[in-house]
């Protein structure tokens, strides 16, 4: 007996896009501009706004657009932080805008993991009852939905593994690929989409440069999940690795060859950076910050 909760119906809904099985993808109009969508956590897009505020803590995606020849394709960051790949899924001003305004033609690069503990493990079908008159799916399962859902749209859906924790075992950073970039790798498999060992490209890199430089150049003070400027430098140029070493992925066709990046920050905390999916949300949000008034040049309780 199938049990219709709350929850299910509301993923239902989210992912109504996805076609059957033998259903044919639509095609891409081939004057079409495509977008490469970034969903994820903070990792990948840290802050509300997007500008450092946070600590000196950067995402990867917010310089990945450096990497790609921007007037051949467009580059959007649509993570969120704070979500895991429930979450971002059940939030009407997340996933549902995002997948709405995917066109075929268009990729998708996810990255889920790092606020999955309350998520059942594994990439199975097994459940557990949630909040309410919900139900917790797995982790693979989420990713899965992510995945089915784009393909049903035409476009291109990559699933990255999350990027390593500055957390060490002896000389070597601890790996996240027998857990959570296990069941993402996994959970790409089982639909035959494109995986990136985003945590194993990382943390090869991070080995090398060894604990003490890795924490010194790369994270802010006492921040163990989220990098600095330098480290979401090293964080995209892995992306940008993977991408070449996919298989059959006309993304890396946008690549540029020679890609010019800011050694420091390029926009100050007075300064929005990406808005979000929620774009009229975040602006509001933004518009009200004791930064957004800064930058607007105008004081708290004055028009």
């Amino acid at each position: 007996m199938i049990r219709r909760t709350t929850a299910s119906l509301f993923l239902l809904a989210a992912t109504a896009f996805a076609a059957a099985p033998t259903a044919t993808p639509p095609q891409a109009d081939p004057n079409h501009k495509p977008t490469v969508w970034l969903i994820g956590d903070s990792t990948v897009r840290n802050g509300s706004f997007d500008n450092g505020a946070t600590a000196g803590q950067w995402g990867w995606g917010h310089l990945l657009h450096y990497y790609f020849d921007t007037s051949k394709v467009n580059v959007v960051n649509d993570a969120m932080g704070g979500t895991s790949s429930k979450s971002f899924q059940e939030s009407a001003k997340l996933w549902p805008l995002v997948i709405s305004k995917v066109q075929p033609g268009d990729f998708v690069l996810m990255q889920f993991g790092h606020n999955d503990s309350a998520t059942p493990r594994g990439n199975g079908d097994e459940t557990t009852p949630g909040r309410g008159n919900t139900t917790n799916h797995t982790f693979g399962w989420y990713m899965r939905q992510y995945i089915e859902a784009v393909q049903a749209k035409g476009a291109t859906p990559i699933v990255c593994s999350l990027i390593p924790r500055n957390n060490w075992t002896g000389a070597k950073v601890d790996r996240g690929d027998d857990t959570y970039g296990l069941w993402a790798r996994q959970a790409a498999e089982q639909d035959h989409a494109l995986f990136l060992p985003l945590n194993t490209i990382i943390a090869d890199k991070y080995d090398k440069l060894g604990r003490e430089k890795v924490t010194a150049d790369l994270f802010p003070p006492r921040e163990g999940t989220h990098t600095n400027w330098k480290g979401a430098v090293l964080n995209a140029q892995a992306v940008v690795e993977g991408i070449k070493d996919l298989k059959d992925c006309p993304l890396k066709n946008y690549l540029v060859t020679t890609p010019v990046v800011p050694e420091a920050a390029d926009i100050t905390t007075r300064e929005h950076g990406e808005l979000g999916p929620d774009e009229a949300g975040a602006t509001r949000k933004w518009e009200s910050s004791a930064a957004g008034r800064a930058a607007a040049g105008t004081q708290p309780g004055k028009p």
